[in-house]
């Protein structure tokens, strides 16, 4: 028998999803779930001043303006954006605590979780051939 031993992560949750946060969490990560989606959210989040005017959106992508207009509208529905109409235009900004909430699902712990260790060990043992 040969004995491997793995360095392993630190987890990134303190403790399992409870099942209303799964759910609520499962809404941001649908809406975020379509290539064309994450693209918008990611435009947004990135434009100077912090929000972008629809007319700045729709003219990256192979879309008719409907269709950009559904997908703004999914993400608005999850809470992950805001808009407010100026003239003509609708100008789009993200929510932070909603996109911090999604980025800390996947951001390791800066310490282990009580009564974790901060890295695992995980020993294989293997039947010789």
């Amino acid at each position: 028998m040969t004995a491997v031993t793995i360095q392993c992560c630190a987890p990134i949750a303190r403790e399992p999803l409870g099942e209303g946060e799964a759910a609520e969490l499962a809404v941001l990560l649908k809406a975020v779930a379509d290539p064309v989606r994450l693209r918008l959210l990611s435009m947004i989040g990135s434009h100077a001043g912090g929000e972008a005017c629809v007319c700045d959106l729709t003219d990256a992508f192979e879309l008719t303006a409907p269709t950009i207009s559904h997908h703004l509208k999914v993400l608005r529905t999850a809470g992950l954006i805001d808009g407010e109409r100026r003239g003509t235009w609708v100008y789009y900004r993200i929510v932070p605590a909603a996109v911090n909430r999604l980025g800390a699902l996947f951001a390791p712990l800066g310490e282990p979780a009580p009564g974790r260790p901060a890295d695992l060990e995980l020993t294989l043992v293997r039947p010789h051939p």
